[in-house]
């Protein structure tokens, strides 16, 4: 398969991207989009060029780090996947690819393709997570769940934090993956105690992060490789009002 790519190549932070065009030949169709990226890497560093870098971990849609704008699509044109599980098997001989960064103002370019995205860190940071005594982990069958409940806080912990949600939001907006990771806490009987300041906390993390607001157009959730739904959205909302009325959420 032989394909033509326009890469976004950018030195380091402080300076102008611009894309560059590739001519790329040999590439399997049974080999995945970084598997194709490796193989382009091998040829420039074959002519002492510079490899294009890329944030890759685990190649296996678990880590969430693989992420990059494919033909205007994050993650590519196949949906409910990660960057690395696509395959080229999706394009055809001669097509031409465009490959590019996420784009939000709170994921800064750091090099190439690589953004940083520890934004999304100090989102969590600011109350994602239980405070618990510590000590000897009790039995797994002491704390009831319901099974409602447990298949919410579990749909809401598949988010991977990758932040195509972001990427793909005209306004460049958190409030998917800020949900998400709100709501698999929130669900269940351990982090009831902190539950509203959570919402609080988390939600003013965002904002003050620079993500842009949530207008329902539902890019987010159709981009995320782990489909997680908008409901989590609503679900925050109404606790972050709660949260705010109840005068929670300061330190």
């Amino acid at each position: 398969m032989r394909l033509k790519l326009r890469i976004w190549r950018q030195k380091n932070a402080g300076a102008e991207g611009k894309f560059v065009d590739y001519n790329l030949d040999g590439v399997s169709e049974d080999s995945s989009f970084l598997e194709m990226l490796d193989l382009l890497n091998g040829q420039l560093i074959d002519r002492n060029e510079e490899p294009v870098h890329f944030d890759h971990d685990c190649r296996e849609g678990i880590c969430g780090m693989c992420g990059m704008v494919i033909n205007g699509i994050a993650h590519g044109p196949k949906a409910a996947i990660t960057t690395c599980q696509l395959h080229m098997r999706e394009f055809k001989d001669g097509d031409s690819i465009t490959i590019e960064p996420w784009r939000a103002k709170p994921f800064p370019v750091m090099k190439d393709l690589i953004v940083d995205r520890t934004a999304f860190d100090r989102i969590i940071e600011s109350g994602g997570y239980i405070s618990v005594n510590t000590g000897q982990a009790p039995d797994a069958s002491v704390i009831a769940v319901p099974k409602s409940q447990a298949d919410r806080a579990m749909d809401a912990a598949a988010c991977i934090g990758c932040g195509a949600c972001v990427a793909a939001c005209p306004n460049g907006s958190a409030m998917l993956f800020t949900s998400a990771k709100l709501a698999h806490l929130n669900s269940l009987p351990q982090g009831q105690t902190e539950r509203f300041d959570r919402a609080v906390l988390m939600v003013n993390q965002m904002d003050a992060e620079g993500f842009g607001g949530c207008t329902n157009i539902g890019e987010c959730e159709a981009v995320c490789p782990k489909e997680i739904s908008l409901d989590f959205i609503a679900m925050m909302n109404l606790e972050l009002l709660r949260g705010n009325l109840k005068g929670k959420g300061k330190r």
